[in-house]
């Protein structure tokens, strides 16, 4: 996980250590990692016995890479780590927003999304866009329940898939597959509706699609 201190990082960190995975929460420093990580584990003891803090290097170590930085430095820390991301499964999940009064406003890369250029920056990862429209505080509250449908997107057939069965083992997520990651700027820009909506109307809707079939 890098850059997992922030709310986002947090909340799918403790969301997959929970569910027995084993969780590097990686940050630039160790010793912030660390502290998130003491904070966590002291709010929900050995359900988060698998969760680890380390720099972001270590986290780029692992199987499966998720950037979880603001959206920001997501670029900026995959290109820094890049080498270490050769052939691997990324999963990019940054929204860039901008709030403008009482709205949220989508920011645009050059590339087109985030995940795109996050690609870019490690064209020998395979980048995989989701979990853009699930709340952080939802995924960091493990005695709250989940209700959400979690587009993913990616190139790699088979790197979607292993994205998609992830998120499908969190109870009350479903993973939807939504194609290549040239809609990942879809999903990234309805990030900005959905939380103007949640401003609005002082909520915290997620998305749910209905009519839908089994993923292919």
């Amino acid at each position: 996980m890098l850059g997992g201190t922030g709310p986002a990082g947090q909340g799918v960190a403790t969301r997959l250590a929970a569910g027995g995975h084993d969780v590097v929460l990686g940050s630039r420093e160790h010793s912030r990692a660390q502290a998130t990580v003491d904070e966590l584990r002291a709010r929900w003891g050995d359900r988060l016995g698998n969760l680890t803090a380390g720099a972001n290097a270590d986290a780029a170590t692992q199987d499966l890479v998720m950037v979880a930085t603001v959206w920001d430095a997501a670029v900026p820390t995959t290109r820094y780590l890049a080498s270490y991301l050769d052939g691997k499964v990324v999963v990019s999940i940054a929204n860039a927003l901008e709030k403008r009064g009482r709205e949220f406003h989508p920011l645009l890369p050059e590339e087109g999304s985030i995940a795109a250029a996050v690609q870019a920056a490690a064209p020998r990862a395979r980048v995989v866009a989701a979990l853009q429209h699930v709340p952080a505080a939802a995924l960091r509250d493990l005695d709250g329940e989940l209700d959400s449908d979690v587009l993913v997107a990616g190139d790699d057939d088979a790197a979607r898939q292993m994205v998609a069965d992830l998120i499908d083992a969190i109870k009350g997520l479903r993973a939807l597959d939504a194609g290549s990651l040239a809609n990942a700027v879809g999903l990234e820009a309805f990030a900005a509706a959905l939380l103007t909506v949640n401003l609005r109307h002082k909520g915290e809707a997620t998305l749910r699609l209905v009519g839908t079939g089994p993923r292919r």
